[in-house]
């Protein structure tokens, strides 16, 4: 993953090189693309890793996994509907933990250590919520109609900053491993830092979200599925989770005709990624856990 990371960091500064000579609608545009594409596919596979971990002998049949995948998707998005503000709150919360989870891949299996991954992800997030102050709060109005005050994102980044120091300095001192680790993390935290205030939101979010989670989530999962990871076994990824895919892009086109011309398909866009990735960080949790 090391020589993948060096290619992370090319590819960031290239998308920070690129915001230079596009316009902000079409960083948008790409920035959507991305998302819907890579973005959308590292979650596609779902059903499969669920197959795959299942310590039951006896095989569950496709339609029973897909209708509790689409029970869990549908509890979300239903959230989203009659109690936003907690659905959203929630969908940050686990995005936290998910994205902090990817960036250590379980290190070490301790509560103490989740707490840690909990608070790096969450930072990360306000890294990019402190940056467009003005864009998050208009989107997170859009989704639960309640203004969130500046102060709030600053003191999230201050909190979950001082709790990931103190626990990173713990680790630090218990973990030779963590202690390798740490300098690389540290340094791609100003990589975020960077990608996040040259950038504009969707297209610094769209940067770190396929650069240094999808990506490296597609990675993992066909080495878990496969044993390692090559051009055939990414096709065959991509083939299995097709499927799952198209209809995730059939739901967002749905969205977009319907409210294309309004400022909430954005809040109805992300709505529906949060929607989607409760299950998808529930399942990627047992696989880690699995390894």
């Amino acid at each position: 993953m090391f020589k993948y990371s060096n290619f992370a960091i090319v590819a960031s500064f290239f998308g920070l090189w690129l915001d230079s000579f596009i316009s902000n609608k079409a960083q948008v545009i790409v920035g959507f693309i991305l998302i819907l594409t890579f973005g959308i596919l590292h979650g596609a596979n779902d059903l499969l890793l669920i197959k795959n971990f299942n310590s039951n002998k006896k095989e569950l049949s496709f339609i029973k996994l897909l209708g509790y995948y689409l029970l869990v998707v549908g509890f979300g998005a239903f959230m989203f509907w009659i109690v936003p503000w907690l659905a959203l709150l929630l969908f940050i919360l686990i995005s936290g933990y998910h994205f902090g989870e990817q960036q250590w891949q379980n290190l070490e299996k301790s509560i103490t250590f989740k707490i840690f991954e909990f608070t790096y992800g969450l930072f990360i997030l306000f890294l990019l919520f402190i940056f467009h102050i003005t864009e998050v709060q208009e989107v997170i109005k859009n989704i639960t109609s309640i203004s969130i005050p500046e102060r709030f994102f600053s003191l999230g980044l201050i909190v979950t900053g001082l709790f990931m120091l103190i626990l990173g300095i713990h680790f630090f001192r218990k973990m030779k491993l963590f202690k390798k680790k740490w300098f690389v993390e540290a340094f791609y935290l100003l990589v975020f830092a960077i990608i996040f205030r040259v950038s504009s939101l969707i297209w610094g979010f769209a940067i770190y979200f396929i650069l240094w989670h999808s990506i490296p989530s597609i990675i993992n999962q066909v080495i878990y599925l496969n044993g390692k990871f090559n051009v055939k076994n990414f096709s065959l990824y991509v083939k299995t989770a097709f499927l799952y895919w198209f209809v995730s892009l059939i739901g967002i086109a749905v969205l977009y005709f319907l409210f294309k011309d309004i400022k909430i398909f954005n809040a109805l866009f992300f709505s529906f990624l949060a929607a989607i990735t409760f299950p998808h960080v529930l399942v990627i949790f047992i696989v880690l856990k699995k390894k």
